[in-house]
């Protein structure tokens, strides 16, 4: 029926046989990221953010700081997945909300902790995704302690990061961002930076967006398309219609960055794009078949799936397990995480008929949300996915050609 579908309902995922899939001979990939949310909070209020402002609006009952029960059993069952899969590393990133608004007491406690539970085999990566508003010199001296990385959101120059990243009041906050990011990139801290993380606006200069992210010297930029579905379109994205605006916008910078003379950053987006065309696997939920091994803890402890289907339907992320009392191996069994992970089968045949299906990978599986049809369908963003991946595979083709006929 039409409207927001309820988790348990007959559209896909929910519908995928898992013990079929299991007697095929599949097994499940063991999950390498976790994502604590350990705030719920945020101190901006960013009018693209799908934690906030789109449809899952479960942070109203979430408690604002994960409790330190609740890291203990994260830590557990962490240590106890790497454990039983003989994992010699994971990923732990705090998020939020906003992560520095726990404070720097929980922030060491929970690093320490999770560090504490792996077994000596097993190397924990910790790293943070913030604002940047708080993210002064007590932090870097705590994260530098800790060997935490940072990741940093920044859309651009004031006028386009102040079009979105404000707080209450409307007042931006790039000057703030800004400030703590000339600390982290130009300092003695250089060493924590990660990168930076930009939600595309397409009515922003692409070259001046990406000139003004290099200006702070990053060791890689991730551009984000604004989350969005077939129901609930993102920006400027028309559902049905063939206009590209946001291959438009991208496929500039990566002529940029593709044709500079020296190397500038990494840009993720395009990177793995050109890995998947040399058969090679994908690294990001965002493009590619690879399976999906990350996880969400919220803040109570609820664990749940990549919190970006936050942007889809309400409880679109939910597993209905929870720290304290499940194992993350039952989650590796949950519909929708199966549904992630088995590759071409979980895509629909507008999917599968299509040239570049194996690296556009259906795109994100946010973006292929309709509450008709649940998950099963190319993402909002096809036209604009493929004329980028064609735009990338024609100039990579290109130089392959003229390489091989130099020899």
């Amino acid at each position: 029926m039409p409207g927001n579908p309820d988790p348990e309902s007959s559209f896909f995922p929910a519908s995928l046989d898992v013990q079929a899939v299991l007697a095929s001979g599949w097994r499940p990939f063991p999950f390498r990221q976790f994502i604590l949310k350990i705030h719920s909070r945020c101190d901006l209020a960013c009018r693209h953010c799908y934690v906030y402002e789109m449809a899952d609006q479960s942070w109203r009952s979430q408690p604002r700081r994960m409790s330190r029960t609740v890291v203990d059993h994260a830590a557990e069952r962490i240590a106890e997945h790497a454990r039983r899969h003989d994992l010699a590393e994971v990923e732990v990133v705090l998020h939020g909300g906003e992560p520095l608004l726990a404070g720097p007491e929980l922030i060491s406690y929970a690093v320490q902790t999770i560090r504490g539970a792996a077994d000596t085999g097993t190397l924990v990566h910790v790293g943070v995704q913030t604002n940047g508003v708080r993210l002064d010199d007590g932090y870097l001296e705590l994260f530098d302690g800790l060997g935490v990385r940072i990741g940093v959101s920044l859309d651009g120059d004031e006028q386009a990061h102040d079009r979105h990243r404000t707080f209450a009041n409307g007042r931006g906050s790039h000057a703030a961002v800004a400030a703590s990011l000339r600390r982290l990139a130009h300092g003695p801290f250089h060493h924590l930076f990660s990168g930076l993380l930009c939600t595309i606006d397409v009515r922003n200069d692409p070259i001046a967006t990406y000139e003004a992210l290099l200006e702070f010297d990053p060791p890689a930029i991730d551009f984000l398309l604004p989350h969005g579905n077939w129901s609930a379109p993102p920006p400027f994205r028309e559902p049905g219609s063939g206009t590209t605006p946001y291959a438009d916008w991208l496929i500039p910078i990566f002529d940029r960055w593709y044709g500079a003379a020296k190397d500038e950053t990494e840009v993720r987006f395009f990177q793995e794009i050109m890995r998947l065309m040399a058969g090679r696997s994908s690294r990001t939920e965002a493009i590619g078949l690879s399976p999906a091994r990350m996880l969400v803890i919220e803040t109570d402890g609820s664990i749940e799936q990549s919190d970006i289907l936050k942007s889809s339907y309400p409880g679109a992320g939910a597993t209905r397990l929870h720290v304290l009392r499940d194992t993350f191996e039952e989650a590796l069994l949950h519909p929708s995480v199966v549904a992630r992970q088995i590759g071409e089968p979980a895509l629909g045949p507008a999917c599968t008929a299509c040239d570049i299906h194996t690296i556009c990978g259906g795109g994100m599986y946010a973006h292929r949300y309709s509450d008709t049809a649940g998950f099963s369908g190319p993402s909002v963003y096809c036209p604009d996915l493929y004329r980028l991946i064609t735009h990338i595979h024609d100039r990579f083709a290109r130089d392959v050609a003229l390489l091989k006929g130099g020899r």
